[in-house]
């Protein structure tokens, strides 16, 4: 078991080894399921298929993985061994450069479609709740707390060996009414407050969540939390963050940070105010919702927010437009180049299952096979 700083997230390798199941990612320590093949589809990237019975395994064993494990081969041999160790995906490359992780984000719904997992196990070192642990989700009425999907997806995380981030404690949308019908500062401030107590320290030790607050022009955006208790609120949510969790890293989170631009010199300027006196924030994250031919100001981005007085910066929630090798592997670069710059993750899987699945900005397609996108990735971390 181990506990990353980034994010309080504990990594443990699965109990029990299975073999893998259709479309998952097959390698030189893997075995297909009954029924299904190892294809080679590039030279990174090999995937079990149905139709051809998996050869027996050679009488042999397979050498022991290394942090840096060799390049898939054709056809599968030897004896499963648990994805976290077995990985030839990117946040296995990705860390080989100093980074922690790639990821993705999951919940019950997609965990329940078996090529998705497969692709999840194999490839990703982290999940992030889409959707399950927003305030909606988690308190829908005030004081009553449903974490049932939340727990579903850290359970499965936790058995299957994957890193966890929270998303999200504050957040403007996907608010219960009862929420941002809130007038009162006292109110508010112990509504956040017993909030961020009970989700966090639900999940205390594993994982935790972040806050999207500005506008476009850099002020705040206009919410609940900034009409009634203004700025404050972002130094009132941390400062709760960090009384239930002292040992977490606290991040703060918001897209169209993609650019040198008012917004993410706004963020700067925010974090440097908030953390005058003590540090409440640890970490920037940028979301990366790009459109095509729109990663060309991440570099910049990235050094801008990495000149704030935090530890870490992430890109937390990646996809673009038509998702071209070129765009991918340009964020990937300016992420390789700013030393704080820790972790990325996919916001999901396979295009279909995509928050904006008309724009195929994922890098995996409708039949979880790799895309271009995603063999450049690989050849620009080899």
């Amino acid at each position: 078991m181990q506990k990353l700083a980034a994010f309080v997230s504990l990594a443990i390798l699965a109990s029990q080894a299975s073999a893998v199941t259709v479309w998952g990612q097959c390698t030189a320590f893997t075995a297909c399921d009954a029924g299904n093949t190892c294809i080679k589809l590039s030279d990174w990237y090999s995937q079990c298929q149905p139709g051809v019975t998996t050869p027996p395994p050679v009488t042999t064993p397979p050498p022991t993985p290394t942090s840096t494990p060799a390049d898939p081969p054709t056809t599968t041999t030897g004896t499963f061994v648990p994805p976290s160790a077995a990985a030839t995906g990117l946040t296995t490359r990705f860390y080989a450069k100093g980074k922690k992780f790639w990821g993705t984000c999951a919940d019950p719904g997609t965990l329940g479609k078996s090529g998705n997992v497969a692709v999840i196990q194999s490839t990703f070192g982290q999940v992030t709740p889409e959707n399950s642990m927003k305030w909606d989700a988690t308190e829908p009425n005030r004081g009553s707390f449903n974490f049932g999907n939340a727990d579903q997806l850290v359970n499965w995380a936790v058995s299957n060996g994957k890193l966890i981030r929270g998303h999200t404690l504050v957040w403007h949308s996907q608010l219960p009414g009862w929420v941002s019908s809130i007038n009162d500062k006292t109110t508010l401030t112990s509504v956040i407050n017993n909030h961020i107590t009970n989700v966090a320290g639900r999940f205390k030790g594993k994982l935790y969540g972040w806050s999207e607050c500005l506008t476009e022009q850099g002020g705040l955006r206009d919410s609940v939390f900034s009409r009634v208790l203004g700025e404050s609120f972002v130094t009132v949510a941390f400062t709760q963050a960090r009384s239930v969790d002292p040992n977490a890293v606290l991040y703060i989170n918001d897209y169209n940070l993609d650019s040198n631009n008012a917004k993410t010199q706004g963020m700067v300027a925010l974090i440097k105010r908030v953390n005058a006196n003590s540090q409440l924030i640890d970490g920037v994250g940028t979301q990366m919702h790009l459109e095509a031919n729109g990663a060309g100001g991440a570099l910049a981005a990235l050094q801008l927010l990495a000149s704030a007085p935090v530890k870490e910066v992430a890109i937390t929630e990646l996809d673009i437009k038509s998702a071209s090798a070129n765009d991918y592997t340009t964020v990937l670069k300016a992420c390789l180049q700013v030393e704080k710059c820790q972790a990325i993750t996919s916001w999901g899987v396979a295009d279909p299952d995509s928050w904006r699945s008309g724009n195929t900005p994922l890098l995996f397609d409708g039949q979880y096979k790799p895309k271009a996108a995603y063999n450049a990735l690989i050849q620009a971390l080899a």
